[in-house]
C-alpha cells in the first residue's frame, strides 16, 4: 500500500461512492450483481489512478481477497454435482414424496423451518441444507401452490439458524476464535438473541404459511405418481441424508463430505439402474439433470444442478472478493471502522456500532467471513476496555455479520440462494425473517443490558491469544 495517507472523510466518501453504485445498479437499474461489482471495480481503478497510488494495489488486493475464497468455490461446485446426481438417484424425488405424505399443507412452512433448523445444527452447513433437503421443501410448496418466495424465505431461516447454533459451522468457530472466546460458550451466550429471533421467526411462519394454505390438493396425487412412475422412490433413498449426518457427526470437512455423497449418489443411480453408463452421470455431474417425465411442473422443478450450474455464483463470488480485497488493500474499510472504533465509550453504542459494521462490511463487499474478521480485530480491544466478556463481541459478530449475508443480492450466500431455488435475493428477503429479526434482537440487548456479560478487573486486562 501507498504511504499517502487516506483521511477519514475521503475513506468515506469512496465507499459511499461504491455502495450507490452497486445499490442503483442493481436495485435501480435491475442490472446483474455482476456487472455491478464489475462497475464498482473500475470506479476504484480510477480513484487509484486519481490518487496517483501504485498500481499494483489493485493486483495485491485482488489476490489478498480471492484467498479466503478458494474452498467456498469449490464447495459450490460440489454442491452443484451433488444436486444433479441426487435427483437423478431418486434422492430428492423421494424426500418429496414423503414429505407430501409426512406434512401437513397448513402447518406445511413452520415445519419446513424446524426441519432445516433441526438439520442444519447437525450439519453445521446452510449451504448443505439448503441445496439437499431444501429443494425438496422447494418443490413440496411449488407443488402445493404456496408462495414460493415464502417458502424460501422458511429454508433460509432455518438453514441459517442450524448454521449459527451448529459448533460443526466455520463461520461459528471463526466468530468465536477471532475475539478468543470458547465455542460452546459462545453459542450459549447467542441465545439471548438468537432464541427469540427463532420464536418470532416460527410464530410468523405459521401465520404466514396458515394464510398462504389454500393449496392445490388434488394436484399432490398426480404428482407424487408421476415422481413414484419416473425415479426410484424407496426407503432405500434415503441413506444419504443418514450418511450425510454421520460425517457431520464425525466432522469430517465439509469439501469431504459433500464429494463423498456425491460418489454415494453416483452408486445408488448405478444400482438402481445398471443401465445408465458412466458418460451419462458424467454429463449430469458437468451440466445438470434435466427431467423429462412430461410434466412440465415437475421437470421444471427437477432440471437443475450440475457443475456448471454454479458458475454464476462463483462468478460473482471472484468479483466480490476481489472489490473487497482491493477496499482492504487500500485501507479504506479499516480506516472507517477505525476511526469510529476510537470515539465509542459505552456498551450500547460499541455493540450497535460493531453489528453496524458487521452490516456494512456485508453490503460493500459481500463476504460473510470478512463481515466477522474486519469489525472483530477492530472493535476487539475497545470491548476488552469497557470489561466486556469476548462473547458479548462474538455473538454481535454473528448477528451482524454472517447471517446478513443472506439478505445481500450481491453477497456470496444471497447468489447462492438465489441460484439454487431460481428466486431473487430482493424477493425472498421479507421473509428471510431469521436473518432480519436477529440484529434487531441484538440491538435490543444492547439497549436493555440482557445478555450484556462483563469479566472480572483482573481478567479484562489479559490481552487476547488471537
Amino acid at each position: 500500500m501507498s504511504e499517502k495517507k487516506i483521511s477519514l472523510l475521503e475513506a468515506s466518501i469512496v465507499l459511499i461512492v461504491i455502495i450507490l453504485s452497486i445499490s442503483v445498479s442493481v436495485i435501480g437499474l435491475k442490472l446483474s450483481p455482476n456487472i455491478s461489482i464489475l462497475l464498482a471495480i473500475s470506479l476504484i481503478m480510477i480513484y487509484v489512478i486519481a490518487r496517483r497510488l501504485p498500481l499494483n494495489v489493485i493486483n495485491k488486493g485482488i489476490e489478498k481477497g480471492l484467498q479466503p475464497g478458494i474452498i467456498p468455490i469449490f464447495i459450490f461446485l460440489l454442491v452443484g454435482a451433488l444436486i444433479s446426481v441426487w435427483i437423478q438417484a431418486g434422492i430428492i424425488p423421494t424426500l418429496m414424496v414423503v414429505g407430501f405424505k409426512l406434512l401437513s399443507v397448513k402447518w406445511f412452512v413452520p415445519s419446513v423451518f424446524l426441519v432445516c433448523a433441526i438439520v442444519g445444527s447437525a450439519v453445521g452447513s446452510a449451504f448443505t441444507v439448503m441445496s439437499t433437503i431444501g429443494i425438496a421443501f422447494f418443490g413440496i410448496g411449488a407443488t402445493l401452490g404456496l408462495n414460493e418466495a415464502l417458502v424460501v424465505g422458511a429454508i433460509v431461516s432455518g438453514s441459517v439458524f442450524g448454521d449459527k447454533m451448529s459448533p460443526l459451522s466455520e463461520s461459528t468457530n471463526l466468530a468465536s476464535a477471532i475475539v478468543g472466546a470458547d465455542l460452546f460458550k459462545h453459542i450459549k451466550h447467542m441465545m439471548w438473541s438468537t432464541l427469540p429471533a427463532f420464536v418470532v421467526s416460527l410464530i410468523a411462519f405459521a401465520i404466514l404459511g396458515f394464510n398462504d394454505s389454500q393449496a392445490d390438493l388434488g394436484n399432490i396425487k398426480e404428482v407424487s405418481a408421476v415422481l413414484e412412475s419416473h425415479f426410484n422412490i424407496s426407503l432405500m433413498s434415503l441413506l444419504p441424508i443418514l450418511f450425510m449426518l454421520f460425517c457431520a457427526w464425525k466432522k469430517i470437512p465439509a469439501v469431504i463430505t459433500i464429494l463423498l455423497n456425491v460418489l454415494l449418489g453416483i452408486v445408488m443411480t448405478l444400482i438402481h439402474n445398471p443401465a445408465v453408463g458412466f458418460k451419462t452421470i458424467a454429463k449430469v455431474v458437468e451440466t445438470g439433470f434435466v427431467s423429462q417425465t412430461g410434466d412440465q411442473q415437475i421437470d421444471a422443478l427437477l432440471t437443475r444442478g450440475g457443475i456448471n450450474s454454479m458458475m454464476p455464483t462463483v462468478l460473482l463470488i471472484i468479483l466480490t472478493l476481489s472489490l473487497g480485497g482491493i477496499l482492504m488493500e487500500l485501507g479504506l474499510v479499516s480506516t472507517v471502522i477505525g476511526a469510529i472504533a476510537n470515539k465509542l465509550n459505552s456498551a450500547k453504542s460499541l455493540i450497535i456500532v460493531t453489528l453496524l459494521s458487521g452490516i456494512g462490511v456485508n453490503l460493500f463487499i459481500g463476504e460473510q467471513f470478512l463481515s466477522v474478521i474486519l469489525p472483530g480485530n477492530a472493535f476487539k480491544g475497545e470491548f476488552q476496555k469497557l470489561r466486556l466478556d469476548p462473547v458479548v463481541l462474538s455473538r454481535t459478530l454473528e448477528d451482524g455479520g454472517t447471517v446478513i449475508n443472506y439478505l445481500i443480492p450481491w453477497g456470496i450466500a444471497g447468489s447462492f440462494v438465489a441460484n439454487t431455488f431460481g428466486v431473487p435475493t430482493l424477493v425472498y428477503l421479507p421473509f428471510a425473517l431469521f436473518s432480519l429479526l436477529s440484529p434487531v434482537f441484538s440491538v435490543i440487548s444492547a439497549l436493555t443490558g440482557l445478555g450484556v456479560d462483563y469479566l472480572p478487573e483482573e481478567k479484562a486486562s489479559e490481552p487476547s491469544t488471537i
